[in-house]
């Protein structure tokens, strides 16, 4: 199968379980939530213009946070965040487990000082989606099929997280993991975090099943709780330890995870 052949197959694959399971309510929601995106990032690009597209931090942090709330609120899903202390000004690498399709939005809910995002380009697909995340300096991740372009996404991120100072977010996991387990880790975070010296703020995203649309949009009403964990410090950090940091970093989800279910 050639590379554009798979990329397609992913694609398929993506839009198909986007769908999965719709009920009549589901539908509607799905409807009203889209005219609600529209709406904003019409909103947004409005605002953009005024500002000549330079005021990032407000599109992200004010209209997309409000977006992300509405959204959820829309589902019937409260957000509770438990730690210790505020998400740091400083840059910052954020990490998370990645169940669901509520993730992005609980993310962009958060308002994470500074941030932008890593989410996969078949969002982009999505008109309002694409504009919105454009405009909040979105890096949108091509397919894993296709490494070539993925590497260059990659370093391209570091060269304006270098020159700009932003955090960043994303899922090592680099998709969904609907099993309930951690999935494996990639290196694009770890090796982020390597080269730019930043330290890493992992958190770990708990959806109850019952709610949990996975790769679809059926969404029950229900709480997701988000778990701030200890901030990793990459001091002394080298490219050449990239595997060891990466699974030591994954172990403290694991190890999290089994405490939690426990519990």
């Amino acid at each position: 199968m050639t590379m554009s052949a798979k990329i397609r197959s992913v694609e398929a694959e993506a839009w198909a379980a986007l769908f999965r399971g719709w009920r009549p309510r589901t539908v509607i929601v799905s409807l009203g939530i889209l005219a609600l995106m529209t709406g904003t990032a019409a909103l947004m690009l409005a605002v953009a213009v005024v500002t000549l597209f330079s005021a990032r931090r407000l599109y992200t942090e004010v209209m997309a946070r409000w977006l992300g709330r509405a959204i959820l609120r829309v589902w019937g899903v409260g957000v509770e965040v438990h730690q210790d202390a505020p998400f740091p000004d400083a840059q910052t690498i954020y990490v998370s487990n990645h169940t669901s399709t509520i993730d992005m939005f609980v993310l962009v809910a958060l308002g994470l000082p500074k941030a932008r995002f890593f989410f996969s380009g078949f969002f982009r697909k999505i008109v309002p989606l694409g504009v919105i995340g454009s405009l909040m300096g979105t890096f949108f991740t091509p397919s894993q099929a296709n490494r070539a372009n993925r590497v260059r996404c990659f370093q391209t991120a570091e060269r304006v997280l270098r020159r700009t100072g932003d955090s960043v977010y994303l899922s090592p996991e680099g998709e969904r993991i609907t099993t309930g387990q951690i999935g494996p880790f990639n290196k694009g975070a770890f090796h982020l975090a390597t080269s730019l010296g930043v330290p890493i703020v992992p958190f770990y995203l708990d959806i109850p099943r019952e709610i949990d649309p996975g790769k679809g949009l059926d969404v029950r009403p229900g709480t997701v709780h988000v778990y701030v964990l200890p901030a990793i410090s990459t001091r002394g950090w080298r490219l050449e330890d990239l595997d060891r940091n990466r699974a030591m970093v994954r172990d403290r989800f694991v190890a999290f995870q089994r405490r939690l279910r426990a519990a």
